[in-house]
């Protein structure tokens, strides 16, 4: 995505999200479901696939990799539409997943991002969002939503949002009656830097003409920071719109949001090159903006709020608990976590995905003053559930 502004007048809002927010334990309970070795391996077999120009062999194959991930996921050929199109001697194909809501099944919150790359694999832009996507499809698979939930991989964005843009003008508006779209919420460039403490999120405001949706979109944009605050560490800040699949929405009157990563001053070196890679980006930043997205489209969708069993809460607030210190450490890490005495293992990985230290003895000590100055990933398992932080040794 190319790092571009789109920006105009906010008038009054004509349309109001009458869900209250306020915190649910059951959104919370699901946010936490959010895998860090799950975003670990979509990232990393998302870069494997190579650079994913649209129209390429290596484009067909993320698009079929993205269909095997929801299959997995136990969606099938009732869940799918493959939109095929052709733009500007281009052809690709955008893969979209539908579930079907409870109550509003004809409206829809719609969930996006680009999976097509240039110049690289496009590790951070758009492995990142695609992981979240992938994340979000998965936990939410079996859980009743009121409004139906499109999840939406478009290819064709680098050169120009062909993708998105054709879906708008041949999906969306070549249903009868016009697709009835509740909101847009895309995820493109969410993969922080490695070199950063990335602990902010930007969330993307609709400032552009048509104006007639502006004012409900910046009611959307704030209820989308108000999850990020609810369901995950991050903190809130905002940015205009940027230029990538929200656009032919936002164009065609629809109530657009989205995520961006807080780059606080800074700009990514590696987007768009061949170093836009697994080794550059930060995963558990990745794996934060996931537990934010998954509140979030609870909220917009209004998932059922059955919570999960006592114990799994339980074990939820364990993992929540993990902590790592100091941190930056030297010579010992020291773990520290609510109910000491769960069985637990500690894996210590470079932020290649390599292991560097495993230790099954449930240590709340570690020794690591063997180990090279640089920045980690420390996982704790308890009862096959994860939770990853990174660590800086020194």
């Amino acid at each position: 995505m190319f790092r571009k502004y789109i920006s105009s007048l906010v008038l009054l809002a004509t349309i109001h999200f009458a869900e209250a927010q306020t915190f649910i334990q059951a959104y919370q309970n699901r946010a936490n479901q959010v895998s860090q070795s799950n975003v670990n391996t979509y990232l990393q077999e998302f870069e494997a696939l190579g650079v994913k120009r649209t129209g390429t062999t290596q484009n067909t194959n993320a698009f079929n990799w993205i269909k095997n991930k929801y299959t997995s996921f136990g969606y099938n050929t009732a869940h799918f539409q493959e939109h095929s199109w052709t733009a500007n001697g281009l052809s690709s194909k955008n893969f979209i997943v539908t579930k079907t809501g409870t109550l509003y099944p004809n409206k829809f919150v719609i969930v996006c991002g680009h999976f097509d790359s240039i110049n690289g694999p496009g590790t951070n832009d758009n492995g990142s969002g695609t992981s979240i996507i992938l994340e979000i499809a998965r936990i939410l698979k079996d859980i009743p939503t009121e409004y139906s939930i499109k999840f939406i991989h478009f290819s064709g964005e680098e050169q120009g949002l062909l993708g998105s843009s054709r879906y708008v003008s041949e999906i969306v508006n070549g249903t009868s009656p016009k697709m009835d779209i509740k909101v847009v919420v895309n995820l493109d460039q969410v993969g922080g830097l490695a070199t950063k403490a990335n602990t902010k999120l930007y969330h993307d405001k609709d400032q552009s003409a048509p104006n007639s949706n502006n004012a409900a979109a910046a009611i959307a944009v704030q209820e989308l920071a108000n999850c990020t605050t609810l369901y995950s560490p991050l903190g809130v800040d905002f940015d205009p719109a940027e230029s990538t699949d929200y656009v032919p929405f936002q164009q065609n009157g629809e109530i657009i949001t989205g995520y961006w990563e807080f780059e606080g001053g800074y700009s990514n070196p590696y987007v768009h090159t061949a170093n836009d890679l697994y080794v550059n980006m930060d995963p558990v930043y990745v794996f934060n903006v996931g537990k934010a997205a998954v509140g979030a489209i609870q909220h917009f969708a209004v998932a059922s709020t059955s919570i999960l069993a006592v114990e799994d809460i339980s074990l939820s607030k364990i993992l929540e608990s993990v902590e790592f210190y100091p941190n930056p450490a030297k010579n010992t890490l020291n773990l520290k976590m609510d109910n000491p005495s769960k069985a637990f293992t500690f894996e210590l990985t470079d932020m290649s995905g390599s292991q560097i230290l495993i230790n099954k003895k449930n240590a709340h000590q570690i020794d690591i003053s063997h180990l090279k100055a640089g920045v980690y990933l420390g996982t704790i398992t308890i009862d096959s559930e994860k939770v990853t932080k990174k660590i800086i040794i020194e």
